[in-house]
């Protein structure tokens, strides 16, 4: 059984007969007819009672015309299901992200991709770490993923469009340590008392490239959880190393934001799988994606 014979069946019962139904349908009588046998062998059963040119359903072409309506039904919303998604008017992009990431980029890529293609859901999946995100994309947990790298993302699993690059920088309280100051000096966080990310992360490999370096500091808190953060730092608890991605949002918060010098950057990337994407993720990647990149 398939959907156009339920189609002919229906056509036939709704225009009284073969010819009709072939006529509207633009198919010779003879292609209707085979196909309608075609159904009733199917089913181990006639439809239709053959009076002459007359077509007078049986009890179970009766009992079929319901189920055949709602499974016609069906196909026709799946059919503008697919449609809607294709076009973009409707459908879901799941993206994973670091957590500094989903603050900055992360935040004006969805929201310019919103305004354009308001019907479509972006589902944000949380991830701590670069590998974490390359395997999310890699198994296809989710379509994209946006991470930080402190180099070239490896080709081999997934194709990576480069955004950009963040510097770091310094979270200190209002009434904290550098009154007064725009820049630190990386050797002058020794002493500090500093709020780190746990390993694995970029802020974190970052503050133990300053120990290797010689530069002391004191680990107030240790934390996976980004939200904790800000409140953290305006709690007095410490200072904290993070990507400028939070510049603005600390700012709002009334922590002060600092350079910090020599400056040091980590790679912010878009990452897919190879081969086809849906045209949800494909639209978010042309729209991220500077002109430039290959």
């Amino acid at each position: 059984m398939d959907i156009r014979q339920l189609e002919y069946f229906l056509a036939i019962v709704d225009r009284g007969g073969f010819n009709r139904a072939a006529a509207a349908l633009y198919v010779s009588q003879p292609s209707l007819s085979q196909a309608v046998r075609a159904l009733e062998r199917d089913l181990g059963s006639e439809l239709f009672h053959r009076i002459g040119r007359r077509a007078v359903l049986t009890e179970a072409g009766r009992a079929l015309i319901e189920p055949a309506r709602e499974a016609v039904r069906s196909l026709t919303t799946a059919r503008a299901s697919v449609a809607a998604v294709h076009e973009l008017r409707a459908g879901r992009l799941d993206v994973a992200s670091m957590p500094s990431q989903a603050v900055e980029p992360l935040t004006s890529l969805v929201s310019a991709f919103s305004r354009r293609y308001p019907g479509v859901s972006v589902a944000i999946k949380a991830a701590f770490t670069s590998r974490d995100v390359i395997d999310m994309v890699r198994t296809g947990a989710v379509e994209l993923g946006l991470l930080a790298s402190s180099g070239p993302v490896d080709g081999k699993e997934v194709v990576a469009h480069v955004l950009g690059r963040q510097r770091f920088v310094v979270v200190v309280p209002p009434e904290g340590p550098f009154a007064g100051r725009s820049v630190v000096e990386c050797g002058e966080l020794a002493g500090q008392r500093l709020i780190v990310g746990q390993r694995g992360t970029g802020m974190r490999e970052y503050v133990d490239g300053l120990r290797e370096q010689g530069v002391e500091f004191t680990v107030a808190a240790e934390t996976e959880h980004r939200v904790s953060l800000m409140p953290l730092v305006l709690a007095g608890v410490g200072l904290a190393v993070v990507t400028e991605s939070w510049r603005e949002l600390a700012g709002r918060l009334g922590a002060r934001v600092l350079d910090i010098e020599p400056q040091t950057t980590l790679d912010i990337a878009l990452v897919s799988r190879r081969g086809g994407l849906s045209p949800a993720a494909a639209a978010f990647v042309t729209a991220a994606v500077p002109a430039t990149d290959t």
